[in-house]
This record gives C-alpha cells, sequence and structure tokens, in this order.
C-alpha cells in the first residue's frame, strides 16, 4: 500500500509518497493551501492508490500543540473524509531543519524542495516506527 506524507503549512505543504511497499518516503512536491486543495489531494491519492495519509504532528518545545496543529487537524479530517481513507500523525520535530540541511547555500526555490523533504522524513519516520522498517 502507498502512503501520502504531508508537510502542513498555512500558505503551502510539502507533499511526500512512499514506494508501492509502503517502505520509505519519497519528496514528490508543494503544493500552495488553496479551496481546491483538498479535493486535487484526494483525486491524487487515488490515482496513486494512496492507503493512507500521514500528516506532520506540529507541536511546540513544550510538547503541546501550536497555532498550526488546529488547521491541519481540520484539513486532514477534511482530506480523510473527501479520499476516504484514514489519516494518521507524526511528530514532525525538526524535520524542517533537517531536510534543510541538503540544501544550505542554495537560493531560489530551495524552500520547495525543503518542505517536500521534510513531508518525505515525516512519513519515512512514521513507516519505520509502525512497519519496522529503518
Amino acid at each position: 500500500m502507498r502512503y501520502l506524507g504531508i508537510d502542513f503549512g498555512t500558505k503551502k505543504i510539502g507533499v511526500a509518497l512512499s514506494d508501492e511497499a509502503g517502505q520509505m518516503g519519497f519528496p514528490h512536491s508543494v503544493l500552495p493551501v488553496t479551496p481546491a486543495l483538498v479535493e486535487d489531494l484526494a483525486a491524487f491519492a487515488k490515482k496513486e492508490g494512496v492507503g493512507a495519509v500521514v500528516f506532520g504532528e506540529s507541536l511546540n518545545l513544550s510538547g503541546e500543540e501550536n497555532p498550526v496543529a488546529a488547521k491541519a487537524r481540520t484539513f486532514a479530517a477534511q482530506l480523510s473524509e473527501a479520499a476516504g481513507i484514514p489519516t494518521y500523525f507524526e511528530p514532525e520535530a525538526f524535520t524542517t531543519q533537517e531536510a534543510g540541511r541538503g540544501f544550505e547555500g542554495e537560493r531560489g526555490g530551495s524552500t520547495h524542495a525543503v518542505d517536500a523533504s521534510a513531508a518525505a522524513l515525516i512519513l519515512t519516520s512514521y513507516l519505520g516506527r509502525t512497519h519496522g522498517n529503518n
């Protein structure tokens, strides 16, 4: 089964897609948050045979949800309903910083690559934790 990984932001989201065996996440794209995003992602999930979506769980350093978390949970519920597949949350602490390490010194659109890479790290972490793959 394939999985979709989401690094949720209020203006854009990073998207990752797992391999068909559901063992590892790979950066896919960065999409702007628009009114059609839920429907677009639901259609993408169906086209790619995605069976579940993994969102980064946005927490502050005290372990409490930050302001983006409520929006991410609402978006996840909408996507789950539209796509007819479950959504899960995986801690995302420092994934954007970790993803950005490979892009240091680059200019321009590198933040897009970082967001998609962060989504892949979130997804791979979830898959490793739940499927015993490291």
